[in-house]
């Protein structure tokens, strides 16, 4: 039996050590059985909008270089130069043909190939000229771009299993593709990462962390029949992955209402999908979904935007945040100034949501203090239910059953749940596969 986890399916209870949260060891195991061993996302392929465009990142504690290189693909190096070990990238991006280590001057293609040396033939006919290094595997899905530093892992397809899908309800939302918008949320937590995990697809918080968010929403809408919320489910995806979506509702209950003519190009912008796609799935899109992909990847798409949530840690009781917007590129002027009201006044690290979330965070690594007269925190909402919904857990026990598994070696079954239904299932109207995002190598 774990010591970290104790799924008792006959109480039924999960509970989860906090030593867990806090243990140097532990973060030092997870460092090595998971996110040595997991796919983890570097980028998405929009930001590098022209050939030898990079953007610096930091994965899994490498620092790494993600660029277009000049014949169009998408390419990830480490950011390190052969010969003594600096940056080659010190910016934090740009455009160039070559990268140039500020330390001796060896110079290197975007496509990894070493360019020149100062004073080469110092170095001798037959000294072999490195090129740069790569992590194990890098893979894409719908513009969607991960590294693996196991050469061994599952393919990325594969690894994701169910949470294509939900990527997939959102990526069609465009017909020309998805974009990351210019713009970048960077913020840190003095928490366990796990913590944010939770938290990003945690409804049971939402009314009592962001009273004021909601009180404001009110304010704006008017007082909300509970008959027009919509049907929610918490949903295991495999893998660890997991996910929180609501089918719609006839009134939202997230965002401040649109104007009419926003609202009339989004309603337009939808029946055109329904051509397209069919009504179950644009049924589908209109709902919501909190996505956490395993381990540390979170996207989030209610009224107010698309979240793209990287999650980094740097110890036991720290972690760095960055967040992007996605965004349809055709999306009209009107439209795109309300989305972005809308997400910037929830998700923005000054707005009225992540605010409250990081003091929550940070309340509960305080907490931990008092691990030894009381060591375990509980997860069981909803475990005696065979339809988890969105204020449940079951997308948390999901998550830590994957954690538990790569820790510590038990493996413990998932849960069993009612079938789900049309508006949780329904496909494509056609069968092809998803137009293919831009190699990457």
């Amino acid at each position: 039996m774990s010591e970290y986890v104790i799924d008792d399916r006959e109480m039924p209870r999960f509970r989860v050590n906090r030593e867990a949260m806090v243990s140097p060891e532990v973060f030092a195991k997870e460092r090595d059985n998971i996110f040595e061993h997991s796919w983890l996302y570097v980028g998405h392929e929009t930001e590098l909008k022209k050939k030898n465009d990079f953007r610096t990142r930091t994965v899994a504690g490498r620092p790494l270089i993600f660029a277009r290189d000049s014949k169009n693909a998408i390419r990830v190096w480490i950011n390190s130069c052969p010969h003594r070990g600096a940056m080659l990238c010190r910016e934090r991006q740009g455009n160039a043909r070559f990268m140039t280590c500020f330390y001796h001057g060896w110079s290197f293609s975007t496509s990894g190939d070493m360019v020149s040396m100062p004073d080469d033939a110092a170095y001798g006919a037959d000294f072999a000229r490195p090129d740069l290094a790569a992590p194990a595997k890098v893979d894409s899905y719908r513009g969607f771009v991960f590294v693996s530093f196991d050469p061994d892992i599952i393919d990325l397809r594969t690894y994701l299993a169910g949470a294509a899908e939900y990527l997939d309800l959102v990526c069609d939302q465009s017909e020309s593709g998805m974009e990351v918008l210019d713009g970048t949320h960077e913020y840190s937590v003095k928490a366990n990462w796990k913590l944010l995990v939770e938290n990003s697809f945690d409804g049971y918080h939402a009314v009592s962390t962001h009273q004021r968010y909601f009180e404001m929403v009110l304010a704006a809408r008017g007082a909300l029949d509970p008959g027009a919320l919509a049907e929610s489910r918490a949903i295991d995806l495999g893998n660890g992955h997991a996910v929180i979506a609501g089918a719609p509702a006839t009134e939202g209950l997230f965002g401040r209402p649109l104007s009419t003519e926003g609202a009339s190009e989004r309603d337009a912008r939808f029946a055109h999908f329904r051509e397209l796609y069919g009504d179950g799935w644009v049924n589908r899109m209109q709902g919501n979904r909190n996505l956490v992909i395993f381990p540390n990847l979170v996207v989030i798409d209610l009224v107010m935007g698309v979240l793209i949530r990287k999650i980094d840690p740097l110890a036991a009781d720290y972690m760095e945040v960055t967040a992007w917007e996605l965004a349809p590129p055709e999306e009209g002027s009107e439209l795109r100034k309300q989305r972005l009201d809308n997400f910037l006044t929830f998700w923005g690290p000054g707005g009225l949501a992540s605010p409250d979330d990081v003091e929550a965070l940070e309340s509960c690594q305080v907490g931990y203090g008092g691990r030894r007269e009381l060591g375990w925190s509980d997860i069981s909402r909803g475990m005696n239910k065979s339809a988890a919904s969105s204020t449940d857990e079951l997308q948390m026990r999901t998550w830590w059953r994957r954690w538990n598994e790569l820790v510590t070696g038990e493996v413990l079954p998932p849960e069993e749940q009612d079938e789900l239904g049309e508006v949780f299932t329904a496909q494509r109207r056609h069968s092809e596969a998803p137009p293919p995002a831009v190699s990457a190598r």
